[in-house]
């Protein structure tokens, strides 16, 4: 009975070397996890932002007839480009010249008007003083004067407003753009109640509105640009991505930030220009608005396969002294080409580990890959 007592604590001391054996073998022998290293690098980045956005014309108007009349020409192509002063549309003439011809003859009668209560104007004035008229009627003459000279002003205006009708019944393009479909016919009776003839959009230069939030604003530095965009160009480079993995192939800069935060959204509205040479932006189309600080900065970047996250946030495994993996909690930026950018928590060529992470803990011993066992 005693023997059994002795031998069952030497049993139970034994099983516990060989455990404490086991682990020891393990660490020091062929099961450590194996895992491969990347040093952090620093490369200088060139903060960006992106955005989404809708382009829009410059100008963009509909062509309204100002007066009423058969439609007798037209002189475009839908959807082509017109040119500015290029002649739409030819309205009927033959009234509105009927009434310059009117206009013109009631400004010839005026100015005979004038000229006949001139001289009899200036003969009052020399007989006033030798007694020949009484002041009475030196004064019916001035009057009639001055009412003659009134009429030719009013027949002078209605000449102007005959000619300006005139000018009308032609209709010509205000600037240069693209044109759209012909929404009346030859022959059709238009008015300025009947609506829009055409309409015209330019399309070079072309804008890009879009919207970024109050931190944004500030991270752009949008908090120290002008109204009209003035002091953006010299901090930030305007750019954009057209979908597809297309970029657009000519920069832009920013013309106009708003005057105020839209308390609905917490945004603010901004717009940049783009040359469009080529006419491949159209008003309306959604694009990707990249706005880059011209200035670079240093800083630190990892592959992204290096970084984990848990509980406590995002993290790496760092290698150090003896192969001993260290948890290391850092703080992310973007991801660049080159990897995701770390704020804080590494310094430059500290070893990151890469691969073997599921078996690796904070303190482990590990070994590199290509290494013996």
């Amino acid at each position: 009975m005693i023997k059994r007592k002795l031998l069952l604590p030497a049993l139970i001391s034994a099983s516990v070397l060989v455990g404490c054996g086991g682990q020891e073998a393990q660490q020091k022998g062929g099961f450590l996890p194996i895992v491969d290293i990347q040093s952090a690098e620093v490369i200088d980045y060139q903060p960006q932002q992106t955005f989404v956005g809708r382009t829009e014309a410059m100008e963009d108007v509909s062509i309204v007839p100002q007066v009423s009349g058969y439609l007798t020409e037209r002189y475009f192509t839908e959807g082509e480009m017109v040119v500015e002063g290029q002649r739409l549309f030819q309205i009927d003439p033959a009234i509105y010249r009927a009434k310059v011809a009117s206009a013109e003859a009631s400004v010839a009668q005026a100015e005979a008007g004038v000229t006949n209560t001139a001289l009899d104007f200036d003969r009052g004035k020399d007989l006033l003083p030798r007694g020949g008229i009484s002041q009475s009627e030196f004064d019916r003459l001035t009057a009639v004067k001055l009412q003659a000279e009134a009429a030719l002003k009013a027949a002078q205006a209605q000449l102007q407003a005959a000619e300006t009708d005139m000018s009308h019944t032609e209709i010509v393009a205000p600037f240069t753009g693209r044109i759209s479909e012909s929404l009346a016919s030859i022959g059709d009776l238009v008015s300025p109640s009947t609506g829009v003839l055409t309409t015209i959009v330019s399309l070079d230069p072309m804008q890009a509105s879009f919207s970024m939030s109050e931190k944004q604003r500030l991270a752009a530095g949008a908090d120290r640009m002008s109204g009209n965009g003035e002091g953006g160009a010299k901090r930030v480079e305007v750019f954009l991505s057209m979908g597809n993995g297309y970029d657009y192939e000519h920069a832009g800069k920013l013309d106009y930030v708003g005057n105020r935060i839209d308390v609905n959204t917490g945004t603010i509205a901004l717009r940049a220009k783009f040359p469009n040479p080529s006419y491949r932006l159209l008003p309306g189309q959604y694009v990707e608005v990249i706005v880059k600080e011209k200035a670079t900065t240093p800083h630190i970047v990892v592959p992204r396969l290096s970084v984990q996250t848990d509980l406590e946030g995002d993290f790496v495994m760092v290698l150090k002294e003896g192969n001993v993996a260290e948890r290391r909690n850092v703080k992310l930026g973007p991801q660049t080409e080159q990897g995701v950018i770390v704020l804080s928590g590494l310094v430059e060529d500290e070893q990151v580990l890469t691969k073997g992470l599921q078996r690796v803990r904070n303190g482990m011993t590990v070994r590199l890959q290509g290494q013996g066992a």
